[in-house]
């Protein structure tokens, strides 16, 4: 009985882990350019009594053995890099990426990170920012005055300053060879990590890198109507699992009366 106390227990933690990620992709369906997080479970250690081809007589073998679980854990959380949907939003300096790659914006701090958030901006000098202030790299300034600012799928910024056509730079992004390894530092960012690899800089459009599309955004890949049933599951397995500790510690007091 001891047993199945534990291994309840850790299905209750599972399950309640679940509706925490589950939550947080709830929180975010209407977040930019979120990426749904998914859980990774795996089952614990076992206690083999007998293992499996065994002998059990002189002539008999155990086809299948006996073991004894001790539960499950949650073994971490993968971002699912699905493309969200692109919405548009009217807003020129809006930039969202159709395919691979990432923006990088440069933080205060001196440490690159990285989104495909491309809900952008001005700051008081010009230059192109995040909606957070962070400047997005290369690092370009639009000139006071500057009209129809137009950014093409591939990234170059022109705009007509004093009614002439100027090019005013090139927006690069950048991709990894494991993003679901990048690091989330909130603010729709990420930093890269061991398991992301470095960055690789290119052009939008070359070298398997996505397109831009101006005057859009990205939207979160969350499916509220999977999450919810999801959401359900995993409160029945919660559920399930408070009873399994209920029937257990009464089948223990029953056999402390005996």
């Amino acid at each position: 009985m001891i047993r199945s106390l534990w291994v309840a227990k850790t299905g209750m933690d599972v399950n309640q882990a679940n509706l925490d990620v589950i939550a947080h992709n709830l929180a975010n369906a209407s977040t930019v350019s979120f990426k749904r997080v998914k859980p990774n479970f795996e089952d614990l250690l076992y206690q083999t009594v007998r293992a499996p081809g065994s002998q059990t007589s002189e002539q008999t073998l155990s086809p299948t053995g006996l073991q004894f679980g001790s539960g499950a854990r949650i073994l971490g959380t993968t971002r699912v890099l699905n493309q969200g949907a692109m919405s548009q939003t009217g807003n020129g300096l809006d930039v969202a990426i159709n395919g691979n790659g990432y923006f990088q914006i440069n933080l205060p701090t001196g440490v690159a990170a990285y989104t495909r958030d491309g809900n952008f901006t001005q700051d008081n000098q010009g230059q192109l920012t995040n909606m957070a202030g962070y400047v997005v790299a290369p690092g370009i300034t639009i000139p006071d005055g500057a009209e129809a600012v137009t950014i093409s799928e591939f990234g170059q910024i022109t705009a007509k300053v004093n009614g002439i056509s100027q090019q005013l730079g090139q927006l690069q992004i950048v991709n990894f060879v494991n993003p679901a390894g990048l690091e989330s530092i909130g603010g729709n960012l990420y930093i890269e990590s061991v398991a992301s690899g470095s960055p690789t800089q290119g052009t939008p459009g070359q070298n398997g890198l996505g397109v831009l599309k101006q005057g859009y955004v990205e939207q979160s890949n969350v499916s509220v109507a999977e999450e919810l049933i999801k959401m359900i599951q995993a409160q029945r397995g919660y559920d399930v699992n408070t009873r399994v500790v209920r029937a257990s510690d009464e089948v223990l007091q029953r056999l402390a009366q005996v």
